[in-house]
């Protein structure tokens, strides 16, 4: 049940086709994949055991023999936290990441990143650097995921811009960047979450269920 009472069942009833739906939910490694297919069977009126899924050449998960009308989901997992996009006629991906100290994070971004992100990074005071970092790994974890692509792609490929609450695809290589969304997700203190599609603005609902931490 959601913090406002409704079930994952009765907020699939409201997916519309120019919305999309994230969940955050708490999450248990051990647990694998049985809260997505949970999650899932509530959009399908399916058990969660009757939800089968099939793996993309790049590792991405889809619904297995979905018609072309059904819905396309992703999710994104963080130690003990989650969080699943789900929505009709897009592609979304979805990332999420706990903040933590990444000491690392300027030369991570120097052998990784566009020379533009790496160079903004490097100018920031230190104590900003961990969450900047971090704003920069999941915006383009989201766009890749969306894009049906992994890190093999090359996270130098595409490149963040925009100010931390507003990020904008500036660069993708082989892609049309202005054609992509990014919206930063309101989560809490700890951790830092951004969704990516490709096509015109949707509206992002976003539910909690009260199991989540």
């Amino acid at each position: 049940m959601t913090t406002d009472g409704q079930t994952p069942a009765k907020v699939a009833e409201q997916l519309s086709d120019d919305e999309i739906h994230v969940w955050r939910l708490a999450y248990d490694h051990h647990t694998g994949r049985a809260p997505l297919l949970a999650m899932l069977g509530a959009y399908l009126s399916l058990p969660a055991d009757d939800v089968q899924l099939e793996i993309s050449a790049h590792g991405r998960p889809a619904l297995a023999g979905a018609p072309g009308d059904a819905f396309s989901f992703n999710w994104s997992h963080s130690h003990d936290q989650a969080l699943i996009a789900i929505a009709r006629g897009v592609t979304p991906g979805v990332d999420l990441e706990r903040l933590r100290p990444h000491p690392r994070a300027v030369l991570i971004a120097q052998r990784y990143f566009s020379p533009d992100e790496a160079a903004s990074l490097e100018a920031l005071p230190p104590e900003q650097r961990d969450r900047a970092f971090l704003e920069l790994w999941t915006a383009k974890e989201a766009v890749l995921k969306a894009l049906g692509r992994g890190l093999a792609f090359g996270l130098h490929r595409l490149s963040i811009s925009g100010s931390s609450d507003v990020p904008v695809l500036g660069r993708l290589d082989g892609h049309e960047a202005n054609r992509w969304q990014l919206r930063r997700l309101t989560l809490d203190d700890a951790h830092i979450g951004t969704l990516a599609w490709l096509g015109p603005p949707r509206r992002v609902r976003q539910w909690t269920l009260v199991d989540a931490g």
